[in-house]
């Protein structure tokens, strides 16, 4: 038996059905995407705009290849105390191994700190092979192959998405690759052919959120507030962090590959790309509040029919209190969690946390998770006042029975349909 399926809210979710009101909102929507999509192709930058470097590992003789590690011999190196730019080494053995590589096979050296990170007979690892015209063939550690396991983790993830969200799940993957290559193709080329990063952000972000939106949880008037709310929110980002990243100074050069990125594009703004990520950090949370504010704001509806805008708004608001609380939890620990090295090393040196805050690498780190947060928090409100607007009306009566435009509150009793 043939069925089909829709991915846009329930009749009963979204109250009775709203012809007018839909049109409108699809015309407004409309409008939104499509000067997002005009903007995005003027800013599209053409390939020779985007500022190339040479492949480190392309030049002549310069090459990477596979091996896979058959023998790992330790051997004294006297590593320990600073080596000769200034940084510390760490004492120990260093470890000469061995590796079968296409053709052969290759030997390199590990440094201590390498070798005591670990490297075991039969890992899988990539290396550089650097062969000269005329010369044998030398071999250099560049990482672990970690090819395998990362397309495991991710066919497993994909695999439980599909199985417990179903056909949410499958087109909330879909989005996830929209938002890959709205990056990757869009974004990233624009950043380095020097387009202004605020626009652009604001701009790919619009975009994103338009098609993850609809493709996640449906075309409906409920996810159209959760997208107005959304999309109020990007603006306000885009705006408080073009102001705290002037505030604060924030140079965007705040580790080596910042220094190495503005060698390769001098003209590159990175000021200007801090400000732009302070966008792009904050949207999947946002997205998280605002779909949860909607929805909160339409089950109040179909739980309470005859209550008023302004009690609709402030029990939604309690949800949206709560839900700000752990959003900001979620924000500071996901900092922590990726910024862990560093505050290890920080409290290794006995450096206070007022003394590393104020550190360009760190300050960059608060300041986008400080905007995020900002950001999150107003749009709460907002999607709040959309979502209370777009709802479904008011009911005179409640599913109790109580016919709530009587101020006595006294029982109407069954209602009967109107005589034609």
């Amino acid at each position: 038996m043939a069925h089909s399926h829709s991915h846009s809210h329930s009749p009963a979710s979204d109250g009775p059905p709203r012809r007018r009101l839909a049109i409108w909102l699809a015309a407004v929507v409309a409008v939104i995407a499509a000067a997002a999509v005009v903007a995005m192709i003027v800013l599209w930058p053409d390939a020779d705009q985007v500022p190339r470097d040479q492949n480190p590992y392309g030049a002549e003789g310069v090459s990477t290849v596979e091996g896979t590690v058959t023998k790992v011999v330790p051997f004294e190196c006297n590593s320990g105390g600073e080596g000769p730019d200034g940084t510390v080494e760490l004492a120990g053995d260093c470890a000469r191994v061995t590796a079968k590589v296409p053709g052969g096979t290759g030997t390199f050296d590990l440094d201590a700190s390498r070798y005591r990170a670990g490297i075991d007979v039969g890992d899988e690892v990539q290396l550089i092979r650097i062969e000269p015209q005329g010369q044998e063939a030398s071999y250099e550690f560049l990482d672990f192959n970690r090819g395998v396991p990362l397309l495991g983790l991710a066919a497993i993830f994909a695999l439980l998405v599909i199985v417990v969200a179903r056909w949410r799940g499958l087109f909330a993957l879909v989005g996830i690759g929209v938002t890959l290559f709205a990056l990757t193709e869009f974004m990233l080329p624009a950043f380095l052919a020097g387009e202004s990063p605020l626009a652009v952000a604001v701009v790919g972000s619009t975009v994103i959120m338009i098609v993850v939106l609809y493709l996640a949880h449906g075309i409906s008037i409920r996810t159209t507030s959760a997208l107005f709310g959304t999309l109020m929110g990007i603006l306000l980002t885009a705006l408080i962090g073009v102001a705290a990243t002037g505030w604060s100074q924030l140079s965007g050069v705040g580790s080596e590959d910042d220094q190495r990125l503005i060698a390769t594009v001098p003209d590159i703004s990175l000021s200007a790309i801090v400000a732009g990520t302070m966008v792009i950090a904050g949207l999947g949370v946002l997205n998280d509040v605002t779909v949860t504010q909607a929805s909160a704001v339409w089950e109040l509806r179909a739980a309470r029919p005859a209550a008023r805008a302004a009690e609709l708004f402030a029990s939604a608001m309690r949800i949206g209190r709560d839900h700000i609380a752990s959003s900001v939890y979620t924000l500071v620990f996901a900092y922590a969690g990726s910024a862990m090295t560093v505050l290890l090393l920080a409290t290794a040196y006995q450096r206070g946390l007022a003394d590393i805050a104020t550190t360009e690498e760190i300050g960059q780190e608060i300041v986008r998770t400080l905007v995020g947060a900002i950001g999150l928090v107003l749009a709460v409100p907002i999607t709040t006042l959309f979502a209370v607007w777009l709802a479904p009306p008011r009911s005179a009566e409640d599913p109790d029975g109580v016919d709530r435009s009587d101020p006595a509150g006294r029982h109407s009793g069954p209602q009967t349909a109107p005589p034609a």
